[in-house]
């Protein structure tokens, strides 16, 4: 059985993982991202890999290259999550749904550029449409006039994605109410006082009075990364990161853009909630407007379909999305081995669980977050 030749549109997690897995499986690909390298936007730091998305990246790495990603992902110290007040009053501690489960803190640049490794990625290609033609081929256009055809064309392109607005134009997205502001804090001697052993766990909240929250994210590297890399995969070239604690500050906030205005809304918060907002590295520091997908119902399947963001965005209260991303590529590069076919099926599958991960991030957030109720 020959196999189809596929268009992957976006080299974010979603995306190269399919690339990583079509290749394992021999299936030609090409793939096309927008910006002009993988480290060019901040799109956040830590990321929580849990079974499922370990199980997607086991089927679709090269042995060695899974390795490297074990050995370059943290243990978060805690499962269950210890939620506080903004004076570091313990309000609840809600135990973990999955204590015997698999659960990493991943650098999310590290695990794209491992997920990147052997992949001939076309940067700085900004697809503007594409057409269908009537012997079952696809051709996807680029900004720069530039084409590329194929069997199957793959939407990996995230939540501003071209090939849904196209294709799905019902599909909505929405804004959650929540705006964050994200950064990191290096954790050293200086930095480590200020957390308590709970706060080491998958994700922390710190709930203020007015909605307003702190969330914190450990990432504790086992070892030193490029030592890992030297020693499973010397090909690959990681960037160079440390021990670390993602500190975001979120709420029904206003355009706020820096490190001051945070700390003037706080100033009557706990000193060492304070210092975390004080220590943020500011040139980490970056705004996002929590967004998510409107579920809808199904569509006939052809020979164009989407993945992760680009059709089921979600509230990252969920710590899900990433996951799900890599399960959807997974589980496509398994169905396109079968042919293009396949695809209904993969969609069946992905629609469910997805838009189920969706519906379960929305709640986790209207009851954590503040966030908007998600529309019906």
């Amino acid at each position: 059985m020959s196999h189809p030749h596929v268009i992957i549109i976006g080299a974010g997690l979603g995306g190269l993982c399919l690339a990583q897995g079509l290749r394992r499986r021999g299936i030609g690909f090409e793939i096309f991202e927008r910006d002009d390298s993988l480290t060019t936007r901040l799109q956040g730091y830590r990321i929580h890999v849990d079974g499922q998305g370990d199980a997607a990246l086991a089927a679709s790495l090269p042995e060695h290259l899974y390795r490297l990603f074990r050995a370059t992902s943290g243990t978060p110290r805690q499962l269950d999550m210890t939620v506080y007040d903004h004076l570091l009053n313990r309000l609840t501690v809600n135990e973990s749904d999955d204590p015997d489960g698999i659960h990493m803190s991943v650098n999310r640049v590290t695990l794209r550029e491992i997920l990147g490794s052997g992949i001939d990625v076309r940067f700085g290609r900004r697809l503007t449409h594409y057409e269908r033609h009537a012997g079952g081929r696809v051709t996807a256009h680029f900004q720069d006039g530039g084409t590329a055809t194929g069997d199957v064309l793959v939407a990996a392109d995230g939540v501003n994605s071209a090939v849904r607005r196209q294709y799905l134009p019902h599909a909505r997205i929405v804004e959650t109410g929540i705006r964050q502001l994200c950064g990191r804090i290096p954790l050293n001697a200086e930095t480590r006082p200020l957390f308590t052993d709970e706060m080491f766990a998958v994700f922390t909240p710190i709930v203020g009075p007015g909605g307003e929250y702190v969330g914190l994210g450990p990432v504790e590297f086992p070892e030193p990364i490029e030592r890992a890399a030297a020693r499973l995969a010397p090909e690959v070239r990681l960037s160079g990161a440390r021990d670390y604690m993602t500190v975001s500050f979120g709420g029904r906030l206003p355009d706020i853009s820096d490190k001051a205005e945070v700390l003037e809304r706080i100033s009557d918060w706990h000193p060492n909630i304070r210092g975390m907002i004080e220590h943020w590295e500011s040139e980490t520091v970056f705004p996002i407007t929590l967004r998510t997908s409107v579920p809808i119902d199904p569509w006939p399947a052809t020979n164009v379909t989407l993945l992760g963001d680009a059709i089921h965005a979600m509230s990252p209260a969920g710590g899900v999305g990433a996951n799900t991303a890599m399960r959807d590529a997974a589980t496509l590069a398994a169905a396109l081995a079968q042919g293009p076919e396949a695809i209904a099926g993969y969609e069946a599958a992905m629609t469910e669980y997805g838009f189920a991960a969706v519906r379960d991030s929305a709640a986790n957030g209207e009851r954590v977050l503040g966030s908007d109720p998600l529309p019906i």
